[in-house]
């Protein structure tokens, strides 16, 4: 999962932030369990994933889109201190959910809400703020494919490129092992003001261990990471016409049980931090989202943080200031529980991250 922020508002943050020294050994013996902020009121059912929307006219009025994974399940919307402000039901087990800004959808720029179907291997779409659906009812995900148990969704992450474009990188809960493990689509109007998706390509490597869950996208970088639960976080390019090679493989050790959420923290255009779910350990792991120097694709821990939210799937955080609560961002996880847990990004920083 991936927040799509604009980049002024990166610019911004950078500006108002003075660099902090980094640290030169990883931080691997925390033992502080951070508490959140606020938990969330609880969903019906289950929670599975978060996405942040920033509003762009005032910033404290964000919201948080939480999945509630049912066959009865849900879209919940939450302000910025949890409480359930919009329900969206009758969804067949959405799983995640992803963010895009300014998608042209009859000729307006359209900030939408993206979640994956599972039990109708379909995509459904909603515009932001006001949670209306504008995916035409028919983005049937995988079509053709040989096994249907290959098209079940779970992960979502949505990519916008420089020029405009936005493309759904889509997985699911099986697939191939051959390298094409996701589908990337093209989104854009059909002509009437909803959404179409255009398979591009399918890409990415599969153990085969458990499954892919989590994905998320960095516009600016390009690359798109997703989670081989059990194995590690796998890296590619996210502009198709860069090619399907891996070029990297990292986080293969030091996780309790499934490698789960990732969720990306910007300090700058091309710097700040990766943050990976170790679920079975309720904490994250944390590296360096430009690589180490000299190697982008080589990924070593910087710390690991114990979180007060239980057995988390999915996660997102963002660096815009939300208020006096959050002043230099927010990270969102879900916890069992039926619940979202918002941690201020300093609580997760401590003295040893910027």
């Amino acid at each position: 999962m991936n927040i799509h922020l604009p980049f002024l508002l990166i610019l911004l943050l950078t500006a108002c932030h003075k660099p902090a020294a980094q640290t030169t050994m990883p931080t691997t013996n925390q033992t502080t369990v951070i508490q959140p902020v606020y938990i969330t009121d609880t969903v019906r059912h289950d929670t599975d994933d978060p996405a942040i929307w920033i509003n762009p006219t005032d910033p404290e009025k964000s919201l948080v889109i939480g999945t509630d994974k049912d066959q009865d399940g849900g879209l919940y919307v939450f302000d910025l201190q949890g409480k359930i402000v919009k329900e969206i039901h009758g969804l067949k087990r959405p799983n995640n959910v992803d963010i895009a800004y300014g998608l042209m959808l009859g000729g307006k720029p359209t900030d939408i809400a993206v979640t994956t179907e599972r039990f109708t291997h379909k995509l459904r779409i909603f515009s932001l703020p006001g949670m209306q659906p504008v995916d035409n009812g028919n983005l049937e995900m995988f079509v053709g494919d040989t096994s249907e148990s290959f098209r079940d969704l779970m992960g979502i992450a949505l990519y916008k490129t420089a020029s405009g474009v936005v493309y759904a990188m889509v997985g699911r809960k099986s697939g191939p092992t051959n390298g094409s493990y996701i589908g990337q689509y093209r989104l854009d109007d059909n002509g009437q003001g909803q959404v179409r998706a255009t398979l591009v390509r399918k890409f990415g490597l599969y153990s085969g261990k458990k499954e892919i869950e989590s994905i998320a996208v960095d516009n600016e970088l390009g690359y798109v990471y997703y989670s081989d639960e059990g194995v590690g976080v796998r890296k590619y390019y996210a502009d198709p016409e860069k090619g399907n090679q891996e070029l990297a493989l990292f986080a293969k050790t030091g996780f309790a049980e499934d490698h789960e959420g990732i969720s990306i923290y910007k300090t700058g255009p091309k710097t700040g931090y990766l943050l990976v779910s170790d679920q079975g350990a309720n904490q994250f792991h944390i590296f360096r989202r430009e690589g180490e120097a000299g190697n982008p694709n080589d990924y070593k821990l910087l710390k690991v943080v114990k979180v007060a939210a239980q057995v988390s799937d999915g996660s997102e955080v963002t660096n815009v200031p939300l208020g006096k609560q959050f002043p230099h961002g927010l990270f969102v996880t879900m916890s069992e529980g039926r619940t979202f847990h918002y941690y201020r990004w300093e609580d997760i920083s401590g003295n040893d991250l910027k």
